[in-house]
């Protein structure tokens, strides 16, 4: 196939195909970024709203399932080892137990979930199928976390505050992740056409 050289990588930044140290380094850019968005948060309770769902969906589909999920679990740990990393610089190993528990442990998943979409097309080339496969992150994130919160405040309290409110929020924060995937994929596209 002619010109097959040129085509963007279904994963943009195509990390699996860099050397390790890449890798390693792209790894803790994507905790960082994920430091970052939990630090954006509009307080609810008994969760919070923030820009986590934006920045795990965004790294799995730039990142790839397998980098993305990394990249999550790697930052999960710096919360767990008491680093600020979490909603409004939270940490510790008690949020793991809590009402966010169940969000938190869906991330990994749903980076991956979202990353293997992406590798499949589901990414910035068809922002509509980058959209569809936010939002089925979101999604997986809300049902994961209300089920855990359910144990707390049972079911239709978990479906109230754990997932109600969080709607809105989930489908602005895959067309913001649809929008940003789309503008790289034409810049990458450009670059490439140069």
């Amino acid at each position: 196939m002619q010109g097959h050289a040129q085509t963007v990588p279904p994963s943009p930044l195509a990390l699996r195909d860099r050397p390790l140290g890449w890798q390693a380094g792209a790894v803790v850019l994507g905790t960082v970024f994920l430091a970052l968005a939990s630090y954006i948060e509009v307080p609810m309770v008994p969760v919070p709203m923030t820009m986590q769902t934006f920045a795990v969906t965004t790294l799995g589909a730039l990142y790839g399932w397998r980098l993305g999920a990394l990249a999550v679990v790697a930052w999960l740990a710096e919360a767990m080892a008491g680093l600020p990393v979490l909603s409004g610089g939270a940490a510790g190993p008690a949020h793991f137990v809590g009402p966010t528990a169940g969000y938190l442990a869906s991330f990994p998943l749903v980076a991956a979930l979202v990353g293997w979409l992406a590798e499949r097309g589901w990414n910035g080339s068809r922002p509509l199928l980058a959209f569809c496969a936010a939002i089925l992150g979101n999604a997986f994130c809300l049902l994961a976390g209300a089920s855990w919160l359910g144990t707390m405040i049972g079911l239709e309290g978990a479906v109230a505050f754990g997932v109600t409110p969080f709607l809105l929020g989930a489908i602005l924060k895959s067309a913001l992740a649809a929008a940003a995937l789309a503008a790289l994929h034409r810049g990458m596209s450009a670059r490439l056409r140069a």
